[in-house]
């Protein structure tokens, strides 16, 4: 990024800033005109500026046509070249559990089961005073060993303390002795990972334990972090099997008087009068249907390639149906995790009963959604589609674990590991998708996220990074409802970032179709080159509502 001169400062007239500068916030709303770099928006896709009046996007234009709002505004940022877009929508976030991965005991990069017991050993050495030590991220199936933790080693490694220690996917856990202790009715095989009820049970306890302040403190940092990487918004999946009413009211307190992203709160319960008593936006979510492919939970047709069973169901299509119709008429959206065929299989047959009771227009209308969407086929793809069902998806899974040697063949096989996470296909038919992170299982990475997408493992299932995009901005503000939100044009709430970013291209999964599209005449905004393996852009400023909640600090 490149400072104008003075002379131009002068010139433009107001309070002058450079991108990434604070923006005064003292007098009431501002109106600021952004000039002088490269903004995306399909209102002008030659844009160079823009007005923000009133936390709303006012103008969209050219760097010619900026003069004519320069003397009017009451301050004038010079974006030195960089690249304003959207803000991101992170649509499936655990707020306070990424928080936690960020300020504790995080094994997501831990290479090996020894290396994973070291931190185990410092982190327990270095919080004497915790009740419960709490962990997250550890994967076997890729550590060289190939197995979890035993409880053994754990009880050595924390000294006889109790640690819960969630597996990357979180729908299974390790625990030592001395938790299982806390929590009686868990009766647990020695060394085998904790899923189901049992697992339900000792998160409970562990997280019980942490007191308001170790809460908001990693709802802070989760908060804090999601605004320097340029994301505006977040959906909170909360509900009575991942958090606490108390964590969920916590959060969206903290949301209202902290700087941060926009926080929307879904919380899973059939109990539709506790939703609307906390204040959630719907009854969604993590209602589980299933569990996940990683701890052999995830519900199949089919048993699994590793392993002599289907999985785990925990709702069936009735239960699926009841709660879609009375979220229908109750103005609320349903919505469920859903990661396995059958699992789907049974959201798309109860979904189907449940519009036939209330109505198929009333069920599109609500935008009733599905978590993950993981083991899609040719017919649910339909379904979804026929149904107005929102995909929350997250393509960092298949970027993490897709592939020929990832667990995804491990578990399935690689025939059945090559059908998921189908993007194109569905997008094809119609079905909009929402992008997240499912963070702390994969982190919060928007740049990440659409590459992901758009570098899929399987060719066939590629999107165009345009596409990705889309999902991760706008797609998140559909996914809640809202059409006119997660865009830079006139009359759009002012949620933008500002990048430092090389030169903007167009990329799509035929490369006919992006030649074409870097001609100018084409009008295509373009977007930071995402090949994989080159530098991702790098946040500047994020702003909210027109209110700067994130500003990199120079040098």
């Amino acid at each position: 990024m490149t400072d104008r001169t003075a002379d131009s400062a002068n010139a433009a007239g107001g309070h002058h800033t450079t991108a990434g500068a604070p923006a005064p916030t003292a007098g009431g709303p501002r109106t600021v005109l952004l000039r002088g770099g490269e903004v995306h928006s399909p209102a002008d896709p030659f844009a160079t500026a823009m007005v923000v009046e009133r936390g709303h996007i006012a103008w969209v234009g050219s760097e010619g046509a900026a003069d004519a709002f320069a003397q009017g505004v009451d301050e004038v940022v010079d974006l030195g070249g960089a690249l304003v877009t959207p803000a991101f929508t992170d649509a499936h976030v655990h707020t306070t559990s990424a928080g936690l991965a960020l300020t504790g005991l995080d094994l997501s990069t831990a290479a090996s089961l020894a290396e994973a017991l070291l931190r185990v050993r410092a982190y327990a050495d270095a919080r004497p005073a915790d009740r419960v030590l709490l962990g997250h991220g550890w994967d076997a199936a890729r550590w060289p060993e190939r197995r979890a933790p035993r409880r053994q080693e754990l009880d050595e490694a924390t000294g006889g303390r109790p640690l819960y220690l969630s597996r990357i996917d979180a729908h299974s856990a390790v625990v030592t002795t001395a938790l299982l202790r806390l929590v009686p009715e868990v009766r647990a095989a020695a060394d085998e990972p904790l899923t189901r009820d049992a697992h339900h049970a000792v998160r409970r306890a562990a997280l019980g334990a942490l007191t308001p302040a170790q809460r908001a403190e990693a709802q802070r940092a989760a908060l804090d972090r999601a605004a320097s990487l340029g994301i505006g918004s977040v959906h909170e999946c909360g509900g009575p099997e991942i958090s606490s009413p108390e964590d969920f009211s916590g959060l969206l307190e903290l949301a209202r008087t902290h700087p941060g992203p926009r926080v929307f709160g879904y919380w899973a319960d059939r109990d539709l009068a506790r939703v609307k008593e906390l204040g959630a936006v719907g009854a969604a979510g993590d209602l589980f249907v299933d569990g996940a492919l990683g701890s052999h939970t995830a519900c199949l047709h089919a048993p699994y390639a590793d392993a002599d069973h289907t999985g785990t169901d925990y709702l069936d299509a009735r239960a699926v149906a009841d709660h879609v119709a009375a979220c229908t008429e109750a103005g609320l959206q349903a919505g469920f995790h859903a990661i396995g065929d059958a699992a789907i299989t049974a959201v798309v047959t109860g979904v189907r009963a449940a519009a036939d009771k209330v109505g198929l227009d009333r069920v599109r209308a609500a935008r009733h959604r599905v978590e993950h969407a993981e083991m899609m086929t040719p017919a649910t793809i339909a379904a979804f589609a026929e149904l107005g069902l929102t995909a929350s998806v997250q393509p960092a899974f298949d970027a993490l674990w897709g592939g020929e040697e990832g667990m995804y063949a491990d578990r399935l096989g690689a025939e059945r590991a090559r059908t998921l996470n189908p993007y194109a296909a569905m997008l094809k038919a119609g079905v909009p998708l929402a992008f997240g992170s499912d963070a702390p299982v994969t982190p919060l990475d928007p740049w990440g996220t659409v590459r992901a997408a758009a570098f899929h493992h399987t060719p066939a299932h590629r999107i165009s990074a345009r596409a990705a995009f889309a999902a991760h901005t706008r797609g998140g503000w559909r996914a809640l409802g809202r059409d006119d939100a997660g865009i830079l044009v006139p009359g759009a709430p002012a949620d933008y970032a500002v990048w430092d970013t090389a030169e903007l291209v167009v990329q799509a999964p035929d490369d006919r179709v992006a030649r074409w599209s870097t001609d100018p005449r084409s009008g295509t905004p373009g977007l930071p080159d995402l090949t994989p393996g080159g530098e991702l852009p790098v946040c500047l400023a994020t702003v909210v509502g027109g209110r700067e909640v994130f500003v990199r600090p120079q040098g």
